[in-house]
């Protein structure tokens, strides 16, 4: 008995061998092309590691705030490290440099320079990670 294994969207489906002739169509699956892109996103942040959110974008543009490819290494490992201790909302201090985290969605939600640090309070975490 032989088969026809198609994968549709990492779904693998198993048409069974057929005599009579009859013709079966494999089910259509729901998922549409805007859902690829977001299943292959998702995917590459994964991959990537920890991304900023808009806010975040638009402090360090605002700010002239700009990180190295060692500096995003250092906040990924900083953010795994808080990720093992249970941590939710992280403040990440990297040289002068603080960056608010959400650790499970591993996403950074504001960035802030040395010089608008001073005076500040920090609220909404329940983690630091000194880099």
């Amino acid at each position: 008995m032989s088969s026809d294994n198609r994968i549709y969207f990492q779904q693998v489906i198993h048409i069974p061998h057929n005599p009579g002739g009859t013709t079966i169509k494999p089910r259509q699956s729901s998922y549409t092309e805007a859902d690829n892109k977001g299943i292959f996103k998702e995917a590459l942040q994964k991959e990537l590691g920890v991304k900023f959110s808009q806010h975040a974008l638009q402090r360090m543009n605002s700010r002239n705030i700009k990180l190295s490819e060692a500096d995003v290494a250092k906040l990924n490992n900083a953010v795994d490290k808080a990720a093992q201790k249970g941590a939710k909302e992280s403040l990440v201090l990297m040289d002068n440099l603080a960056l608010v985290v959400s650790v499970k969605n591993k996403t950074v939600i504001t960035a802030i320079d040395g010089t608008s640090m001073k005076d500040n309070v920090f609220t909404n975490i329940d983690s630091a990670v000194i880099i």
